[in-house]
């Protein structure tokens, strides 16, 4: 049974500071995230499949440090996976090696078969998750967060705490302290978080679901992840 998630505005107690961050792919939400975390004065790294030299131009707008995917994480406390999803597979092995004790890896990733991907069996005819199928090809646990939000949205949506406007996000995953991490740094980007529970429960915040794309607050997001059908759209199946 679906329990109403909890929202946050600022996690309690969480001493902003700054923190090292790996970002792989550097598309439209990888770049974006790239922009505001360096902005806030986090440590970036950025990576891309066609290599650092590809991303001088990003980099010397915003200062990150582009790398090599195998570097991406090396010392990060919080690794971003914002890859296509027929990409996953071909990240390298030890992805995650020489990253920080504990650190938060967020999945951003859709599985879009028609559009993308091509067929997945594991997620069309096993049934799992799209980020629990990110974790078992990458061998880590995952938060999904981002994935239903507008890559602009980053850059142009940010409000205070307690702003009336403010947007809220859906945040799901196993990990509970990885969580928590993830959450305030939403919250740091200028966003609310909704917990949408554990990975398993990851479908509600799927493409096709009521809260992908939503713009809105807590409580239209606590709506919107209760409302959500597991039987994926014909749009999105294979």
């Amino acid at each position: 049974m679906y329990r109403q998630a909890k929202a946050v505005h600022r996690p309690p107690g969480r001493a902003r500071r700054v923190m090292k961050i790996g970002i792989i792919g550097a598309g439209n939400i990888g770049g974006n995230l790239t922009r505001r975390l360096t902005a806030l004065g986090h440590d970036v790294s950025v990576a891309n499949s066609r290599g650092p030299h590809t991303l001088t131009e990003l980099a010397e707008e915003t200062g990150a440090t582009p790398v090599p995917v195998e570097q991406a994480a090396r010392g990060a406390e919080v690794v971003v996976v914002t890859v296509p999803l027929k990409a996953v597979p071909d990240l390298p092995s030890g992805l995650l090696d020489g990253a920080a004790e504990g650190v938060a890896v967020i999945d951003t990733g859709n599985y879009y078969p028609q559009q993308r991907d091509g067929r997945i069996a594991a997620i069309e005819d096993d049934g799992l998750t799209e980020s629990r199928w990110t974790e078992r090809q990458i061998g880590h646990p995952v938060i999904k967060a981002f994935n239903g939000t507008y890559a602009q949205d980053i850059l142009e949506r940010p409000r205070p705490a307690g702003a009336p406007d403010r947007m809220a996000l859906p945040v799901a995953g196993d990990d509970e302290a990885a969580k928590r991490v993830v959450r305030g740094l939403v919250d740091e980007l200028g966003f609310d978080t909704v917990d949408a529970g554990g990975i398993d429960d990851s479908w509600r915040q799927q493409p096709g679901t009521p809260v992908y794309g939503l713009r809105a607050g807590v409580e239209a997001v606590q709506k919107a992840l209760a409302e959500a059908s597991p039987e994926r759209p014909a749009d999105f199946r294979g």
